[in-house]
């Protein structure tokens, strides 16, 4: 039941994490802090790395697996020449205070104190071994505000299932261009999804071929029976590796909390913020980190 709940609350909490970097209340804070907001990069670079702290391209690379390594030192460690980590990650609690009060307005404080103290004891109880930005944005201190704690704890627990999924991708022997590469290959998303990710056609073509050598996918790029097979099996012990905070909650802890999230999972998609769920992964096949 854990394994199967960890799937329906990632459902439930990846939209609300994912505002941060969508938002217009986010793109005016990172304006604020002089990031270029032309492009959603040089934001979505500093939001997310910041708990790490000055990280380098390597580190970044590592954790974010599935962007070319050359894409990010465009932006890394540019990033922290317009701020620093602590500058960016003030503005991160702002951005996210915004806009959760520009998608919830007067129904702030329904249930959402009570959401927060559930999804912070989930978030608490997470193994951090092999799960860095998990493990970093656990060090962080809580919010005082519920709604921002809220979020808090769900970056938590939505970085520690990112954290399993790469090492399930690991597993599987599927490199980061080749993660790609066979997500697209099932049909979860369409290859030009993810052509911000940095992959030139040459890298693209190359993970192709040798997806194809191990009679992954056919030659029109579409995934075979053992491809599949292999997503499947990534999807399961994704699933696996995240059931942990969920059977530490509980199923009625889980319960409560799916309830008390609705309005807020509502009020994101009823915003238009977000690009399709394909692209976040929010369906049967996770997209890679």
């Amino acid at each position: 039941m854990s394994v199967r709940l960890a799937r329906t609350m990632w459902h439930q909490i990846e939209p609300v994490h994912a505002t941060l970097y969508f938002s217009p209340e986010a793109f005016e804070e990172a304006a604020a802090l002089g990031y270029d907001v032309t492009t959603r990069w040089p934001s979505y670079f500093a939001w997310r790395t910041a708990p790490l702290g000055a990280a380098g391209p390597a580190l970044v690379a590592a954790t974010y697996y599935s962007f070319s390594p050359s894409m990010i030192a465009e932006y890394v460690p540019g990033v922290w020449e317009t701020a620093t980590p602590a500058q960016v990650l003030e503005a991160r609690l702002r951005a996210m205070d915004r806009t959760l009060r520009g998608l919830l307005g007067d129904r702030i404080d329904d249930g959402v104190k009570e959401a927060a103290e559930l999804a912070i004891r989930a978030a608490e109880s997470v193994d951090v071994a092999h799960r860095p930005l998990a493990a970093a944005n656990l060090d962080l201190p809580w919010a005082e505000e519920p709604h921002v704690a809220l979020w808090q704890a769900y970056t938590v627990l939505r970085e520690h299932r990112g954290d399993g999924h790469l090492t399930a991708l690991h597993a599987a022997g599927l490199d980061a261009c080749e993660a790609l590469v066979s997500f697209a290959a099932v049909g979860a998303a369409p290859a030009e999804n993810f052509a911000g990710r940095g992959w030139s056609d040459e890298e693209w073509a190359a993970a192709r071929d040798r997806l194809a050598g191990r009679g992954l996918i056919d030659g029109e790029g579409t995934a075979t029976p053992a491809g599949r097979a292999l997503r499947d099996q990534v999807e399961r012990m994704t699933d696996e590796l995240a059931a942990g905070p969920w059977r530490a909650l509980g199923e009625a802890g889980a319960e409560r909390l799916a309830e008390l999230n609705l309005p807020l999972l509502g009020a994101v998609f009823e915003a238009g913020l977000l690009p399709t769920v394909t692209t976040l992964g929010i369906g049967k096949i996770q997209a890679p980190e």
